[in-house]
């Protein structure tokens, strides 16, 4: 039986490697999301720390501290605010990637049914086209065989004859 070669498998073989890259870079994505929300959570909670060790001075201390911390937190606010901004970029573009990566898969897998469908059609059409040569051979073979007979028949009648000449003759 011929090997089977689907036309679209080079189709098929782009759009799998292109599911592989969209797939690394929403791993990207998401790593550098879940590093951005970490950093986030750190700032977050080293405001926390520094406002619980502000609150736990002596009132003396505490208003020199507190005004220290409040000229410096504008700083600390904005670096939160751009982690948030960066989160939220992240998320629509991971989002996004998501999305590029599920149309790329369904695109494949229907691909890949196409294929499927097509290999059995194949191989139906091989077992059919077997099938039709085994019935070829056998009616050739039975052709031979039955005129065989009839010349094997042929041949016994013309000996039968012969000899009954022969006898005849004697």
């Amino acid at each position: 039986m011929r090997r089977f070669v689907w036309r679209l498998q080079r189709v098929l073989d782009i759009k799998a490697k292109q599911e592989q890259i969209k797939t690394q870079e929403l791993f990207a994505i998401t790593e550098k999301l879940a590093q951005t929300r970490s950093n986030l959570l750190a700032q977050q909670q080293i405001l926390r720390d520094i406002l619980e060790s502000i609150a736990n001075e002596n009132p003396r201390e505490r208003l020199a501290k507190q005004e220290f911390f409040l000229r410096h937190s504008t700083a600390t606010d904005e670096r939160i605010r751009q982690l948030k901004a960066s989160i939220h970029e992240l998320e629509a573009k991971q989002k996004e990637k998501v999305a590029e990566v599920l149309k790329l898969r369904r695109f494949k897998e229907s691909l890949e049914r196409l294929r499927e469908q097509a290999k059995r059609k194949y191989i139906e059409e091989q077992d059919k086209l077997e099938q039709k040569q085994m019935d070829e051979a056998a009616t050739l073979n039975f052709a031979r065989e039955g005129r065989q007979s009839v010349q094997d028949a042929e041949a016994e009648n013309d000996i039968d004859l012969a000899v009954g000449l022969q006898e005849n003759q004697r």
